[in-house]
């Protein structure tokens, strides 16, 4: 018997449609409430998947091993870089540090702002809850200084690592979307920091009006002994980073990135000498990422060859689960691509036809997968899967349309952190937040953060498309 006679008759479209949304229905429930790995729940999902929708068993297999190959071969080295990255931030006191030299440079009276602006650049290579773990007793430090609320500093810096998070490689989530969309990583990175900059202005408003009517104690009862160094410390122990150390290892990748993709312009503003060639090899994303790493170990050199080699194995710890996470979601977009569910849902999409704002759907899809699941990682990664294969029909396929339909997505898994996402409970439980008032601290403007990205992505859509 050869492999393809064990395949059936091709499905027709209702079933394809219902195979789709059982797949996501169970990726949905077996995480949740099972509380099945995300991994495992992809893999399933991909395999059920390829089967009900018309491949036999053969190519089902060869078609998920085709999707891990490729998404890890995309995004792979990228990921482990930016996580070692971000531990060596963390773990060798440059995140605290950076924060404390923003605070210095924009102005102790403008506290709350500089708390907006260090959890935007902090958390583009430190994961969002790990960030305000880090900078928390910064925050809490300042509000007990100005006399203002805790609630104000913590919606800002939270709100600020939110935004970064979501938006701005390369943290997994965007990496992963742009991985699957094979959008160009440079131009996502620069139009994410662009979309990031209302998003930081519109929740640094809302933290200041919030923080107003919702009073914390930056010193509540039990804590009273918990103190954090003050802005305005200098860093005095040997070996400890510098704010130039702080702030390099996350600039140099972004400028190297940033100005391939500049080189890249069809009017060619590097011309095609070595200059060109020369940034077309250190601004290619894992060039850029691997020599990030490699500053980051020269500036953390004095702290010892062993700590970083540790920071090392922890950050590549971490990035090994998201890799596989971001391989499964890579499968399940390839048994997609491969089965007859791209023309069910392409062609319902071509016929819904929303002109400029077809941008929306992919922002639809992740903002519901964000409610269900909680994890903005999972449903950006979940989210680009389903739609990698329906770009052409969305007329989003070509020239800046992958970029815009990965920062759609992107604003629609901020959409909206509440008590099935683990950074609601890291906000809450580190500031001392009941329920009711993380809802308002944190829930309110996580949903105003992604209305305000989507606005200024389709903003964007105007112009770009």
């Amino acid at each position: 018997m050869t492999a393809s006679s064990l395949s059936a008759s091709p499905p027709n479209g209702l079933f394809l449609l219902a195979v789709l949304l059982g797949g996501v229905g169970f990726i949905v429930f077996s995480t949740t409430r099972l509380k099945l790995h995300p991994f495992l729940a992809l893999i399933v999902a991909a395999y059920a998947m390829g089967l009900c929708g018309g491949l036999n068993s053969i190519q089902t297999a060869a078609v998920l091993t085709e999707g891990v190959g490729q998404t890890v071969g995309h995004i792979g080295v990228v990921i482990a870089c930016g996580s070692i990255i971000g531990v060596v931030l963390e773990k060798s006191g440059g995140a605290m540090v950076l924060a404390g030299t923003l605070v210095k440079w924009i102005g102790e009276a403008r506290s709350v702002l500089a708390m907006s602006i260090t959890g935007a650049l902090v958390s583009i290579p430190v994961f969002c809850d790990s960030g305000f773990v880090i900078l928390s007793p910064l925050a809490r430090s300042l509000a007990r200084k100005t006399g203002q609320s805790l609630a104000t500093f913590a919606v800002a810096l939270s709100m600020g690592l939110y935004a970064t998070h979501c938006l701005v490689p390369p943290t997994p989530g965007p990496l992963a979307a742009a991985g699957q969309l094979r959008a160009d990583i440079g131009s996502v990175m620069m139009l994410g920091m662009l979309v990031s900059v209302p998003v930081v202005a519109v929740t640094y408003v809302y933290a200041q009006f919030i923080g107003r009517r919702i009073v914390i104690d930056p010193v509540p009862p039990g804590l009273a002994s918990v103190d954090a160094p003050e802005p305005t410390e200098e860093p005095a122990p040997i070996g400890r980073v510098g704010p130039v150390g702080a702030f390099s290892p996350i600039l140099l990748p972004i400028i190297l990135i940033a100005l391939e993709s500049i080189a890249a312009l069809p009017v060619q503003p590097l011309g095609t000498g070595l200059l060109r060639t020369g940034i077309g090899f250190l601004g290619n994303a894992e060039t850029a990422l691997v020599l990030g790493v490699f500053l980051a170990a020269w500036i953390v050199r004095r702290q010892g060859a062993s700590a970083f080699g540790n920071w090392c194995s922890e950050g590549l710890r971490d990035a090994g689960t998201i890799v596989l996470i971001v391989a499964a979601g890579g499968a399940l977009g390839m048994v997609l691509r491969r089965t007859a569910m791209t023309e069910v849902v392409g062609e319902g999409l071509a016929a819904l036809d929303l002109g400029h704002f077809n941008i929306l759907l992919p922002f639809i899809v992740a903002a519901g997968l964000k409610i269900s699941i909680g994890s903005s990682t999972m449903s950006m990664i979940t989210t680009a899967s389903l739609v990698s294969h329906l770009l052409p029909a969305l007329g989003l396929s070509t020239g800046f349309g992958p970029v815009l339909a990965t920062l759609a997505i992107a604003c629609g898994a901020m959409i909206v952190s509440h008590v099935n996402d683990a950074f609601f409970w890291v906000i809450s439980q580190m500031t001392g937040m009941s329920i009711p008032q993380g809802y308002r601290l944190i829930s309110a403007p996580s949903i105003i953060a992604g209305l305000t990205g989507i606005a200024a992505v389709v903003v964007l859509s105007l112009f770009l498309l």
